[in-house]
């Protein structure tokens, strides 16, 4: 079985596929000032299985298509969507986010959780700013320094996971190079990552891999998963997800 096939398989049925938390988007919300009575055409982005697709749904009064490249994910959504009787504003899609469709001015939010480290977060900012209303409010959580000076240690380890990972302060900078107008940043507390992520995820290790008989892929997979949990434990003091708000300039 392929690698992506294993990691879709351990991943799918956890309620996130990264850190995060519905106080913490329904924060996002409040920074964003998105009005909640007021029709929103809403762009989320990397949904996953849509925990943050059904907290917007739940929130506001928007119309919202949520984009992610697994179509084993987007199923789980539309599935859940319907559960929630959200199916009529939540429009799953399968899509790549750097290779979007949408027509210029076409959303009035984009949000995006723990996703544009895939295309990397300068890329996406530029990407999906056309998408955007002028004023139009870009939501986006990133990998961050939380610090200026780091252990060698964590600074090779992330040179090697992801090379843009930076400070906030660079991070804003980027957008307002980008043509943005940052106005809301938040890091996501620890709970995002261990209750409401990992130790889900720990908790189908096992499973996991008596359902492919220990098999090397399998156990590989596994111990990549602990290396990263270990990882966050032992250095969350120096780096975490930044949630970075901004208005779109015309």
């Amino acid at each position: 079985m392929e690698n992506l096939e294993l990691l879709i398989d351990l991943h799918q049925n956890n309620d996130r596929q990264g850190p995060g938390g519905a106080l913490e988007t329904e924060l996002a919300i409040m920074l964003a000032a998105l009005d909640q009575s007021r029709p929103l055409k809403i762009a989320d982005l990397g949904c996953g299985t849509g925990a943050s697709t059904l907290c917007l749904a739940n929130q506001l009064n928007a119309d919202i298509i949520a984009v992610d490249f697994l179509p084993e994910f987007i199923e789980i959504l539309r599935r859940n969507a319907d559960t929630s009787n959200l199916s009529q504003c939540i429009h799953p899609q399968v899509g790549s986010i750097d290779n979007l469709a949408f027509a210029d001015h076409e959303f009035d939010v984009i949000w995006s959780e723990g996703a544009i480290y895939n295309i990397g977060f300068e890329q996406g900012i530029n990407l999906w700013r056309p998408f955007l209303k002028p004023k139009g409010v870009l939501a986006v959580s990133e990998i961050t320094w939380l610090t200026d000076h780091r252990p060698e240690e964590i600074q090779a380890y992330w040179d090697a996971q992801y090379p843009e990972i930076d400070t906030a302060s660079v991070k804003i900078k980027l957008l307002e190079k980008a043509g943005y107008a940052p106005f809301g940043y938040f890091v996501l507390p620890e709970h995002c990552w261990l209750d409401n992520y990992y130790y889900p995820l720990e908790q189908r290790f096992d499973a996991f891999l008596d359902h492919y008989a220990h098999s090397d892929s399998a156990k590989a997979l596994v111990e990549a998963e602990k290396q990263e949990i270990q990882v966050f434990k032992q250095f969350k003091a120096y780096f975490g997800y930044g949630f970075y708000i901004a208005s779109k300039l015309p």
